[in-house]
């Protein structure tokens, strides 16, 4: 049987200081007929990005109305009580990616090497670096875009490699990582078509479509992950609530010892293998 843990953590958005801020007449209208369900928020987040420049405010609805997801628009996404830097064609973190988070710091204190793959802006190491400044933290992306956000994101204080999984990382990490976190895609293909417009059109796919059930990535990553875990180290994914026990018993059948946590509200599954010490 699997261990199982169920936890409930409510969504406590970081506060913008302008979020109240009256927004100009019309700009609420625009964005509810441009179909966005939150516009009175939205707004305030815009006026507040635009400061006191009409042009730059009316270009920012603009986009809006367009289509482009809201924190390319602004620049940033909220994550983990961090504004993380967002450039138009990279993956917009998350919110219940912050369970994978609390996860992996669950793990923190034994932890001295943390490599986060598939790291997109990087939000996870960043998020990770702000709560254990003194970890060695190292990143990987596939993505150009996202290479360039997450050393942003993680400044001096992280390292980030491009390149497909574990194939840019430093050698010397082989067998040295206490928690390694890979928020791999895990949508299954014909899924892809049925995600929001947004994701669809503005993100890159590699970071939504893993394959035929969703786990072709993720198999990889578990496949490899003993390699370059310390003993007693950790795996941890996220992934889709149906597929959490074909992912734990891919971690089981490479000698990991499966465990799975479940956040009802953010909707959010994370499997964590932990390589055995002896």
């Amino acid at each position: 049987m699997l261990p199982s843990v169920s936890t409930t953590h409510p969504t406590t958005p970081v506060p913008v200081s302008s979020a109240a801020a009256p927004s100009p007449p019309g700009i609420v209208d625009r964005l509810r007929a441009a179909g966005c369900v939150f516009a009175e928020d939205e707004a305030a987040l815009l006026v507040a990005e635009a400061g006191d420049d009409p042009a730059a405010l009316d270009t920012l609805v603009t986009r809006r109305e367009a289509g482009l997801p809201l924190e390319h628009v602004l620049g940033w996404a909220e994550f983990h009580g961090l504004r993380v830097v967002v450039r138009p064609g990279v993956f917009v973190p998350r919110r219940r990616t912050e369970f994978l988070v609390r996860q992996a710091l669950a793990l923190a204190p034994r932890a001295a090497v943390v490599v986060d793959l598939c790291c997109g802006s990087g939000a996870v190491g960043a998020a990770l670096l702000a709560a254990l400044p003194d970890v060695e933290l190292h990143a990987a992306d596939l993505d150009a875009r996202a290479v360039r956000c997450a050393r942003a994101n993680l400044g001096p204080a992280g390292r980030v490699y491009r390149g497909d999984l574990y194939q840019p990382l430093p050698a010397r990490l082989r067998g040295r990582v206490d928690v390694l976190v890979a928020n791999a895609p895990y949508v299954p293909s014909a899924a892809v078509p049925l995600l929001p417009a947004e994701a669809r059109s503005h993100e890159p796919l590699t970071a939504l479509d893993g394959g035929s059930d969703g786990l072709a990535v993720l198999r990889r990553v578990i496949a490899d992950a003993p390699d370059w875990l310390a003993p007693g180290g950790s795996l941890l994914v996220e992934t889709g609530r149906r597929q959490r026990a074909e992912v734990a018993a891919t971690m089981a059948a490479h000698g990991l010892t499966p465990r799975v946590a479940i956040c009802d509200d953010w909707e959010a599954t994370v499997l964590t293998g932990r390589r055995p010490t002896g």
